[in-house]
């Protein structure tokens, strides 16, 4: 049992044993199925756990310049890096550091793709198949005028496939599951399959969420089995982002103040869901809190208040098993995987610290931020 009183406030924590939970499950996968798996950075960027990270998978992937040299100089390898759009500034960067690089559009790899082909790197075209089962619009990438990815339409009036191109990538998947990948690649193949045979290697992007309590591997290990067989000579990808740190920590803050106003009472803590939290915000959703729930008829709701000065940087409504009061930790759950990455400075909020539970109950302390990391973010 974790003393959450021990951490400093507010706090990133990553337990060790959850993670090993999940890293054998990605095992599984990768024991089992014919495909790699990889890392992706966009959901958590914790390169302190790297190591662990590179026993347990196929690599990692890379949305930007940053992301792919992390990759390169923590990782270990070279990254496969996709990003929307690669500019004259980073991109020589970008290719010291990638061993596999996917254009989002054509005039992309027209603009650089004979230069990283040139340093002997896989180059990719990501394709959009016109199906996700995403609802939300802000995380869909295949809502109509998409940005992201080439139709099969557009790819047929450039006049096909480019020399050049040695794999396509799609990543149209959210906290997913087999079923929607089986879709996904049926779309693939109805609208690509002219060009399967022409490229050597297929990254199907991130949201499995594999490690989810309700996740059927074997189905996913039964469907990429299927796939294979019937294209043996394509090398299969798969960059899971949140399957790899799904529910292995959670955010400690602290309850300073509390305020009622026209019988809504509100617990202001020292974090905030503007600059720590953005997701409960724009998806939007509600994290579980320890020692909560959702309340009951007639039981009294508490709103979680953050301490930015936007006026709706609020979430709400949990009851309690206990009256809450100031000086309480309020813990929420499940904030590694596209949280930490997403956090700001806004206002000259503080980043929480970053800790880890280690496998024998320690607590450690890998990172404090304070006063010089917004000031050298300001210059």
């Amino acid at each position: 049992m974790i003393d959450f009183n021990r951490l400093p406030s507010p706090c990133f924590l990553l337990d060790e044993q959850l993670l090993a939970r999940n890293l054998a499950v990605i095992d599984r996968v990768r024991r089992d199925a014919p495909v790699e798996v990889i890392v992706a950075l966009k959901a958590c960027a914790m390169w302190s756990i790297f190591p662990e990270l590179a026993r347990h998978s196929d690599g990692a992937t890379a949305s930007s310049a940053a992301e792919a040299r992390l990759v390169y100089e923590e990782f270990g390898q070279p990254a496969h890096t996709y990003a929307p759009v690669y500019t004259d500034s980073d991109i020589d960067e970008i290719l010291d550091c990638s061993s596999h690089v996917t254009f989002n559009s054509l005039n992309q790899f027209e603009r650089f793709g004979s230069k990283a082909m040139k340093r002997g790197i896989s180059c990719g075209l990501r394709v959009n198949p016109q199906y996700s089962p995403v609802e939300t619009d802000l995380y869909n990438p295949c809502v109509a005028g998409s940005r992201l990815g080439v139709t099969a339409a557009a790819l047929k009036r450039s006049g096909g496939l480019p020399q050049g191109i040695e794999g396509l990538h799609f990543h149209v998947l959210c906290e997913s599951r087999p079923e929607h990948l089986r879709r996904a690649l049926e779309a693939l193949e109805t609208n690509f399959g002219m060009w399967l045979d022409r490229v050597a290697w297929l990254n199907m992007g991130g949201g499995h969420l594999m490690t989810h309590a309700d996740y059927d591997c074997g189905e996913l290990i039964a469907l990429l089995d299927g796939f294979h067989a019937r294209h043996p000579h394509l090398r299969l990808i798969l960059e899971p982002g949140s399957a790899f740190t799904w529910r292995t920590g959670c955010l400690v803050s602290t309850i300073e103040d509390i305020v009622e106003n026209n019988g809504v009472h509100t617990a202001m803590l020292d974090v905030s869901f503007a600059c720590h939290m953005p997701d409960c915000l724009e998806m939007p959703y509600k994290p579980a809190i320890v020692g909560a729930h959702d309340p009951l008829p007639g039981e009294k709701r508490w709103r979680m208040g953050g301490n930015s000065c936007l006026a709706g940087d609020y979430c709400g409504d949990w009851a309690f098993d206990r009256e809450p009061a100031v000086g309480d930790r309020i813990v929420f759950e499940d904030m590694i995987h596209y949280t930490m990455v997403k956090t700001t400075m806004f206002n000259g909020v503080a980043h929480p610290a970053i800790a880890i539970a280690d496998k024998t109950g320690g607590l450690r302390i890998v990172r404090r931020f304070g006063y010089e990391d917004f000031k050298s973010r300001m210059s």
